[in-house]
């Protein structure tokens, strides 16, 4: 069960290269005592994908405030990932979204 499901909560994410990007919050979770989120960028992609580019980071604090984190461990992130998919994704109907744009 997720533990949230967010509605136009955005972030503003800056890159190793310093290049910033626009993100809206669609999920979050904890897992063994560690909250993760999930985000999608704002601007579409140009890309002719189907599926949705999303991202998924550890919280983390830093100076008492919370930070957002690169999973560096790999079965860290598709433990996480997995239980994105099965228990947050699996409620999105995305082509409900792209018919919805269609109109």
């Amino acid at each position: 069960m997720p533990d949230e499901i967010f509605d136009n909560e955005y972030y503003t994410l800056t890159d190793e290269d310093g290049v910033e990007s626009e993100y809206e919050l669609i999920g979050s979770l904890d897992v063994d005592g560690q909250t993760y989120v999930a985000l999608i960028p704002v601007e579409e992609n140009d890309d002719d994908s189907d599926e949705a580019n999303y991202v998924i980071l550890k919280v983390a604090k830093e100076n008492g405030e919370e930070i957002f984190e690169t999973i560096e461990d790999d079965e860290e992130f598709d433990r996480v990932a997995d239980i994105f998919e099965d228990e947050i994704f699996s409620e999105f109907d995305y082509d409900e979204d792209v018919e919805a744009e269609e109109e």
